[in-house]
């Protein structure tokens, strides 16, 4: 005489229905895998005092270097291969220029020329 009844199963139904509702609950539910994008690299020069500092920066392929006027007067951004140019930074002004290939570029002021400053570039797979 069966009644079809089997203490086993209100067991497992309760279980599953707990389990499932702490998964709920504690956010253990599947949720879809998000990549973030990889950041941005970025780097600072600052002009003060008639002098860039660092006046050395290395830096990876892709990184944007910003130079900002800490100094009381214009100064400007170029670089000797003439791949970049800034206009006159009043104090506090910034100049940015990503650097997208590898290799050496020396700067300087051109209203101050003794002012002079390098970056170097390495590959962009590079450790930083």
């Amino acid at each position: 005489m069966s009644n079809g009844f089997t203490p086993i199963r209100p067991f497992a139904a309760l279980l599953t229905f707990a389990f499932g509702g702490l998964a709920f609950a504690t956010g253990l539910q599947a949720q879809p895998m998000q990549v973030a994008a990889p950041a941005a690299r970025a780097a600072q020069v600052n002009v003060d005092n008639f002098t860039f500092s660092p006046p050395t920066l290395t830096v990876t392929a892709g990184t944007t270097v910003t130079w900002t006027n800490a100094d009381d007067i214009p100064h400007t951004i170029v670089a000797q291969d003439r791949s970049f140019r800034s206009k006159a930074l009043d104090t506090d002004d910034r100049f940015s220029f990503t650097f997208t290939a590898a290799g050496e570029y020396d700067y300087f002021c051109s209203l101050h020329p003794h002012m002079v400053g390098k970056i170097i570039v390495k590959p962009g797979n590079a450790p930083s």
